[in-house]
């Protein structure tokens, strides 16, 4: 991973500062501690921070031109396919002078333009400036493991960064909160991956690119990838099975290719288990493992990592932590720049600081839990719905209303519990689910608001994310809806933001092979049962 940033006039090719890139890439050097640089022409400019994972050497350094200097990239993330990818672009005609994936970008976008993307099996975030278009192509991958903050200036410009501390040290961009994003963040635990903290701010959704021509109006993103819920497979569970053994192979070991000691992050779950199983037989050493542990026994798993470790013969290593140790709220702060209540990020940075101790890539098992249904709430969501959908309208609402009204009985036998899901079943199915994974309701938020901040929410709520997520879903089930709005939402927002600003505020590199596209496809098609 890296840190890139850059300024781009869309109207006309005004004269650029390069002093303002570089302040902003330097503002992301925790991404990139190994080399700087800056490129800028008549209206653009790309600034770029280095951690050197592939090709060592400086040929690979960022932005980087094409021979005939028409095209710039600055790139964030790896291309794992790069090496077929380069070898179909030299059967093509293309000749390399690095052997870095970087110099793939370049290649595919003179060879199939945007089509590239869909060429390309990885984490990444880039800005590509073509100088015989004069135009600015942004694209992000399908699953938004890498980040790309975007804002429109007051003069025009249009500026991004891989952290929202690099539009920051631009001194056009405004400062104020985002009135919707806090009714966000107060309702889920973080700011959805679409949106900023900042008003004004964007992300770039996953799967999406933003292609700008210069005096043309900004366009709106346009979605490239996207996964499919609606044609589950017919085949017989045991050749499932098979399948799923070999797409978790392949996906695992194609994210071992790096020219810097790898790792991996070892919790004793399933899915980091099965990540180091598969690292294990790919390995022609010890693979390194680390895990973290805590104090307190209720929350203490690493038990199960050393029987892992053990049985795989990896080289572990574990830190203990006090569960009551809050010393990194401050430090995590500064890292995530919005406001974020993830409390695994605590342990997420823990497990990172070890690990770069001795790696500078670590392999993590996310992504598992929302492409293969892992959580609980998704076996307790899919039996509501199909509760729901025997109840006729009268009844339904008729089993809201007693929800409203009936006492919380958090200490009371499992089956007095029952607040929560009558006031469930008498909402729609995209409601109940949003308000299931929401960490504060509707009407709490509303008591804390003024009459002035409800009016500049201009009628936002942050369920509504949810509810259009599952309706719109390509799906035919409730499971897979929910997955799908997940994968949209939960995923970028919460889980890829913890694991890229904790990795990165410690010059990691972090994996996600759980998250290969092709596996979670293959996740989409399994029938709900």
């Amino acid at each position: 991973m890296c840190g890139i940033a850059g300024i781009f006039h869309p109207d006309v090719p005004t004269p650029l500062d390069p002093g303002r890139v570089e302040g902003m890439s330097d503002a992301l050097a925790h991404r990139g501690p190994e080399g700087a640089g800056v490129w800028t022409a008549p209206g653009i400019g790309l600034g770029h921070r280095r951690l050197a994972i592939i090709d060592l050497s400086d040929a690979p350094a960022q932005p980087m031109l094409t021979a005939d200097r028409r095209v710039a990239l600055t790139y964030n993330g790896e291309i794992y396919n790069f090496r077929e990818v380069r070898a179909e672009l030299e059967a093509k005609g293309h000749a390399f002078r690095t052997e870095s994936d970087t110099e793939i970008i370049l290649a595919a976008w003179r060879q199939w333009g945007p089509d590239c993307l869909d060429r390309f099996n990885g984490m990444f975030a880039f800005a590509l400036y073509d100088a015989d278009a004069d135009s600015l192509f942004l694209a992000r991958d399908r699953l938004a493991v890498e980040p790309l903050f975007l804002a429109e200036l007051p003069d025009g410009a249009l500026v991004f960064a891989s952290e929202l501390k690099g539009l920051l040290a631009h001194p056009g961009l405004r400062r104020s909160p985002s009135a919707q994003a806090i009714e966000d963040f107060l309702a889920f635990g973080y700011v959805p991956d679409d949106a900023s903290i900042v008003e004004g701010v964007r992300k770039l959704a996953a799967g999406h690119f933003l292609h700008i021509r210069r005096g043309r109006p900004v366009p709106a993103p346009v979605c490239w990838w996207d996964v499919d819920f609606s044609s589950p497979s017919r085949a017989p569970l045991k050749a499932l099975e098979e399948e799923m053994v070999e797409r978790l192979r392949e996906a695992v070991r194609s994210r071992m290719v790096a020219d810097v000691p790898l790792g991996a992050f070892l919790s004793g779950g399933v899915d980091s288990s099965a990540v180091v199983a598969f690292m294990a037989e790919s390995s022609r050493e010890a693979v390194r493992t680390c895990s973290i542990g805590f104090d307190e026994a209720d929350h203490d798993e690493t038990r199960y990592a050393r029987l892992v470790a053990e049985r795989f013969a990896t080289r572990h290593r574990t830190r203990t932590v006090a569960a009551a140790d809050f010393s990194l709220i401050g430090l995590l702060a500064d890292a995530f720049d919005e406001p974020f209540a993830d409390a695994s990020a605590l342990p997420t940075y823990q497990v990172s600081a070890l690990a770069r101790e001795s790696v500078k890539v670590s392999l993590s098992g996310d992504g598992a839990d929302e492409a293969f249904a892992g959580y609980r709430r998704y076996r307790l969501f899919a039996n509501e719905e199909r509760v729901r959908r025997l109840l006729p309208g009268v009844l339904a609402r008729a089993a809201g209303a007693l929800g409203d009204v009936w006492p919380k009985l958090d200490r009371a036998p499992q089956w007095l519990r029952a607040k929560t899901t009558l006031q469930a079943l008498g909402r729609g199915a995209g409601e109940a689910y949003a308000r299931a994974i929401g960490v504060t309701p509707a009407e709490a938020r509303s008591r804390l608001y003024s009459a002035s901040f409800v009016r500049s929410l201009q009628g936002h709520r942050a369920e509504d994310r949810y509810v259009e997520a599952y309706r719109s879903a390509p799906a035919r089930d409730p499971l897979s809806r929910a997955q799908y709005a997940d994968l949209k939402l939960w995923l970028p927002g919460d889980i890829l933001t913890k694991v890229d600003r904790a990795s990165m505020a410690v010059g990691l590199e972090a994996r996600e092979p759980l998250l290969d596209h092709r596996l979670v496809e293959f996740g989409a098609r399994l029938p709900a049962r």
